[in-house]
């Protein structure tokens, strides 16, 4: 079973409606507007940090319009210097290979360690797109549903004016 299978079925077992899309591999948010085909609003930038020592690590999901500013994240948590995470931390912590970071990559971090850092306007949509833990997919849920998935993992969540 790959990737997005696993989210899938994971969905399915919290009885989350999704909308799934394939399309070739994206990078970006902007590799996902230059798609031959719409994919639903609202596809959050995804991004895995560390802080200066390595020793917390966080994901945090960004309006997709908003410059992800690490050193203010950084300011507003409380946190030393943030800067990304090695592939090989990601691998670690979300079980996940570059260009696949998502959410649904919290199906995999079993010791709840990774915070999770939500942009607090993405409250205000109705629905989000993240990748199924894999970059040739995209998967849609409502807002309502994303805040089921978080509940049901024991990953400390903060929601944060991310400028």
């Amino acid at each position: 079973m790959n990737e997005a299978e696993k989210v899938y079925r994971y969905l399915d077992t919290l009885e989350i409606e999704y909308k799934q899309y394939e399309h070739p591999p994206v990078m970006t948010i902007a590799d996902i507007q230059n798609l031959d085909f719409e994919i639903e609003p609202m596809h959050c930038k995804n991004l895995f940090l560390r802080n200066a020592k390595g020793n917390q690590h966080y994901l945090a999901l960004v309006h997709h319009d908003k410059k992800a500013n690490t050193r203010g994240i950084a300011k507003k948590i409380g946190s030393t210097r943030l800067s990304f995470a090695s592939d090989d931390r990601l691998k670690k912590h979300l079980g996940l290979e570059p260009g696949g970071v998502s959410v649904f990559g919290l199906i995999n971090n079993t010791d709840g360690k990774v915070i999770v850092l939500v942009d607090k306007d993405l409250k205000k949509e109705e629905k989000l797109t993240f990748h199924p833990n894999v970059n040739t997919a995209s998967t849609t849920i409502s807002y309502e549903d994303f805040d089921k998935f978080l509940k049901q993992h024991k990953n400390p969540v903060r929601y944060i004016d991310m400028e």
